[in-house]
C-alpha cells in the first residue's frame, strides 16, 4: 500500500516510479477520487457538528422546560434538517471511489538504484561464487537422474496431475535432510526464530502481503474462503499484523520450514519437466521486521544468511540484482540467487530475498513507538527471502553431486541428517 500523502506532495515522481514497472499514470485518478472523499468527509464532519449544536441548544431549552417554545421547535426543525442531509452526505460517500482499492492494485515503488529493464533479460550480475564441477562425463538432468533413486512422477501424477512428486526412500530422506539443516542453520547460526505458522490462512493475511487482490489465482482457495499459503512469508509476516510494537523489540527475525503451494497459473507450459515448478513444495523462509533505518542493512544480512547455505552445500551460484520490471510486486528491491544446474548448463533461482519498505506494514497496519522524545508511531519495514527453496536446492544437489554409475554423493554437511547414507544407490 502506498501513502496518500506522499502522492499528493509527488505525483509526477510516483507515477515516473511506477513507469520503470510498467504501470500508466495513476497519480490524477488516484487525487481526485482522495479530494471527492476528503470533500464529503468535510462536509460530514461539518453536519455532525451542527447536529451536536441543535441537539445541545433544544436539550437546554427542554432542560428549562421550554421544550414547546418557537425558539425550541426551531432548533429541533434544523437538528432533522441536518439529520437528512447528514444520511445523504453519508450514502454519497459510501458510493464515491474508494481509495483503499485504487492504491492497492499498484506494486511497490523500486528503489533508486534497482536497474531499469522490463524482464529477468535485464536483470544485473552482482557476483559469482564457486567454480562449476568439470565432469568427465555427460551430466544429466536431475529428472533423468531422479526416477532411479526414488524420484516418482508417475505415481503423483496419478493421483494429483502434473506438477506434483512422490520422493520414496533415500530420495525422501535427502528432501527432510535438506530441510532440516536449512531450518538448523537459518536458527542456530543466522539468528532467526524458528516458527511452525498455519498453512491456512484468512484472505486478510494474503492481502496484507500482498497476494490479494491482484495476484488470487496465482494461489489456492479453499471452499470455505481460506487460502492455502504460497509461502511461509504470508503467515510470518501477519504474525505482528495490526500491532504497534516497541522499537527495542525490533528486529524481529522468524523463519519457518513448510510446504507451500501455487498454481502456477501463469506459467502454463514452463519448466513442466522435474521438480522445478510445482504445485506444492518445502521451502525454509525468512522474515524479518524491521526499523526503517536498517531495512537496508537487514537486506543484505538476509541475503548473505541465503547464500551461506549454498557456500555449504558448496553449490556454484550467482548473485542477481533484479530490474523493476521483474520484481515482485511488494518488493522494492531484489537479489536473487541462482544455483548452477550442470544437468541444464545453466543458473536457475533458488532464492529470492525482498526489502518491501512500508508497502506491506501499511496493508497490514504494523507500527513501532520510536524511543526517546519522538512522538507518534512510525510503520515498520518487512523483508522476505528464501533460505532455501528445499524442492530447487534437492535438485542442484542431485545435478552438482552425480556420478557416472547414476549415484549421487551427499554432501559433507548434510551426512549428520542422513542415518549413515553417504550416497545415494540407483535400484
Amino acid at each position: 500500500m502506498h501513502d496518500i500523502k506522499y502522492i499528493r506532495e509527488n505525483p509526477e515522481e510516483f507515477d515516473a516510479s511506477l513507469a520503470r514497472r510498467g504501470v500508466e499514470p495513476v497519480a490524477i485518478k488516484i487525487l481526485n477520487a482522495d479530494k471527492v472523499r476528503r470533500q464529503l468527509q468535510s462536509e460530514i464532519e461539518q453536519l455532525n457538528s451542527q447536529k451536536k449544536q441543535l441537539s445541545a441548544a433544544f436539550g437546554q431549552l427542554a432542560g428549562q422546560g421550554q421544550g414547546n417554545t418557537v425558539e425550541a421547535m426551531e432548533f429541533k426543525d434544523r437538528s432533522i434538517e441536518v439529520a437528512k442531509k447528514l444520511t445523504d452526505f453519508i450514502g454519497k460517500l459510501a458510493e464515491a471511489q474508494e481509495i483503499t482499492p485504487l492504491l492497492a492494485g499498484l506494486p511497490n515503488l523500486p528503489d533508486e538504484d534497482v536497474p531499469d529493464g522490463a524482464d529477468e533479460n535485464d536483470n544485473v550480475e552482482v557476483e559469482r561464487w564457486g567454480e562449476p564441477r568439470k565432469f568427465d562425463f555427460e551430466p544429466k538432468e536431475h529428472s533423468d537422474i531422479g526416477p532411479a533413486l526414488g524420484l516418482d512422477f508417475e505415481t503423483a501424477a496419478a493421483m494429483s496431475g502434473a506438477r506434483f512428486a512422490f520422493l520414496r526412500g533415500q530420495m525422501a530422506r535427502l528432501q527432510r535432510a535438506i530441510g532440516q539443516y536449512m531450518l538448523d542453520q537459518q536458527t542456530m547460526t543466522n539468528g532467526f526464530q524458528e516458527c511452525a505458522p498455519p498453512v491456512l490462512v484468512r484472505e486478510q493475511a494474503m492481502f496484507g502481503t500482498g497476494q490479494l487482490p491482484k495476484f488470487s489465482e496465482d494461489s489456492f482457495q479453499t471452499t470455505d474462503g481460506r487460502w492455502l499459503i504460497p509461502t511461509a512469508e504470508v503467515s510470518l509476516t501477519n504474525s505482528v499484523s495490526g500491532q504497534i510494537l516497541d522499537e527495542a523489540q525490533l528486529p524481529i527475525r522468524l523463519t519457518a520450514l513448510t510446504p507451500c503451494f501455487r498454481s502456477e497459473a501463469g506459467s502454463a507450459g514452463k519448466d513442466t519437466k522435474g521438480l522445478i515448478r510445482q504445485h506444492q513444495f518445502e521451502k525454509v523462509e525468512m522474515v524479518a521486521i524491521t526499523h526503517p533505518d536498517y531495512s537496508d542493512t537487514e537486506h543484505l544480512r538476509m541475503t548473505e544468511a541465503a547464500e551461506s547455505i549454498l557456500k555449504a552445500l558448496e553449490l556454484p551460484y550467482r548473485k542477481m540484482l533484479l530490474c523493476a520490471g521483474d520484481m515482485g510486486a511488494t518488493a522494492r528491491k531484489t537479489y536473487d540467487l541462482e544455483v548452477w544446474l550442470p544437468g541444464q548448463n545453466t543458473y536457475r533461482e533458488i532464492s529470492s530475498i525482498s526489502t518491501c519498505g512500508d508497502y506491506q506494514a501499511r496493508r497490514m497496519n504494523v507500527r513501532f513507538r520510536p524511543e526517546g522524545e519522538e512522538k507518534g508511531t512510525r510503520f515498520v519495514h518487512t523483508l522476505n527471502g528464501s533460505g532455501l527453496a528445499v524442492g530447487r536446492t534437492l535438485v542442484a544437489v542431485l545435478e552438482n553431486y552425480q556420478q557416472a554409475d547414476g549415484s549421487v554423493t551427499i554432501p559433507p554437511v548434510l551426512l549428520p541428517y542422513m542415518g549413515g547414507i553417504d550416497k545415494l544407490e540407483p535400484s
